[in-house]
């Protein structure tokens, strides 16, 4: 799939930017500054997704979910996860009813 190697070759890029100097690349800072700063990130770049959904502006919801999307990116190395893992798990609910899932979640929990 198009998007499922478009999502890794970003991780990829992510990965090796994880040593790179901070001064110079926008990943590298965001990795140094920590898990507060990448989650506060996340939350600013939901909102505004959230936000131009509202307006109902397709050019806007589409840029402002690629911002989301990288950020889970990097969210996601600095767990040490990849997006090839997120993707085993929609695969895995393919086909589960959300609501079949949502109660085998709380059965889990």
């Amino acid at each position: 799939m198009a998007a499922e190697s478009t999502l890794k070759r970003l991780a990829d890029i992510i990965e090796t930017r994880r040593g790179a100097d901070p001064d110079k690349s926008y990943v590298a800072r965001l990795l140094s500054r920590g898990e507060d700063a990448i989650l506060k990130k996340i939350g600013e770049e939901a909102t505004e997704t959230v936000m131009a959904a509202k307006d109902g502006q397709p050019d806007r919801i589409i840029a402002e979910t690629a911002d989301l999307w990288f950020h889970c990116l990097v969210m996601l190395a600095n767990y040490g996860l990849r997006p090839e893992d997120v993707m085993a798990e929609l695969e895995r609910r393919e086909g589960l009813s959300g609501l079949d899932e949502k109660t085998l979640r709380k059965q889990r929990d």
